[in-house]
């Protein structure tokens, strides 16, 4: 069984910073894209960051100069840095990966999300 397993959310004040953490286990035989996601309370879903296997990223504007997105190849892992933090980031994070596995080809899959929670 191939997922994704998010860490590292939690209650920051405002202007603190947090790491979430994604990784992808099981039979995996290539990941391709990664990224996150965000979807707070009574809004869509919106792509926060997005990274490729070679290493070129981009952001949503409202997050640019503010988050780092990363990854560990050999991990399978993508990372999120996440600095100068606004109450209007508050939202539950979603990891994302364009995946590649024995038996099943490339597919999305997602994490289960974690709650990040900027408030004073």
């Amino acid at each position: 069984q191939v997922q994704l397993v998010e860490s590292g959310g939690g209650l920051v004040q405002p202007g603190g910073s947090l790491r979430l953490s994604c990784a992808a286990s099981g039979s995996i035989l290539d990941i391709n894209t990664m990224g996150w996601y965000r979807q707070a309370p009574g809004k869509q879903r919106e792509l926060v960051a997005v990274i490729t296997s070679g290493g070129t990223s981009n952001y949503v504007d409202s997050v640019e100069g503010r988050f780092t997105i990363s990854r560990d190849n050999a991990k399978n892992t993508v990372y999120l840095q996440m600095n100068s933090l606004k109450p209007e980031d508050t939202a539950v994070y979603y990891c994302n990966a364009h995946v590649r596995s024995y038996g099943r080809g490339w597919f999305n899959l997602w994490g289960q999300g974690t709650q990040v929670t900027v408030s004073s």
